[in-house]
């Protein structure tokens, strides 16, 4: 089964950048859809963008769309997630998770597999 790391999370100001990494081994040989989501004090956990094995075909949620890019690097078996000009609402504790689905969901519930997430904080 494939196992998530995420690194990268911290306090930040409005308006700064901030790429967060996730580190995945794969103790089978396989193929995995890799997707970000956060998860808000009180909130239910959100979608925020996935990306193939491939990393060709990569899909974003709407509110995040122009800001946060999703890319990877299976030398390094890493899978980033770029985030620009942060926002207070982009406060949330970012979780990394994997799939065995081809096409890669939205959906969190179709992820089997998740890291214990990093926190990120924007101030003003």
């Amino acid at each position: 089964q494939l196992q998530v790391v995420e690194s990268g999370g911290g306090l930040v100001q409005a308006g700064d950048s901030l790429r967060l990494s996730c580190s995945f081994s794969a103790r089978t040989i396989s193929t995995y859809g890799l997707g970000w989501f956060r998860q808000a004090p009180g909130q239910a956990r959100e979608f925020v963008g996935v990306i193939s094995w491939n990393g060709a075909y990569t899909e974003y949620a709407e509110y995040v769309k122009g800001r946060f890019t999703v890319s990877k690097d299976n030398t390094k078996n890493t899978v980033y997630l770029q985030i620009n000009s942060l926002k207070i609402e982009d406060t949330a504790v970012y979780y990394c998770a994997a799939t065995t689905h081809n096409y890669p969901p939205t959906d969190a519930h179709e992820y089997g597999t998740w890291g214990q997430g990093t926190q990120v904080t924007v101030s003003l």
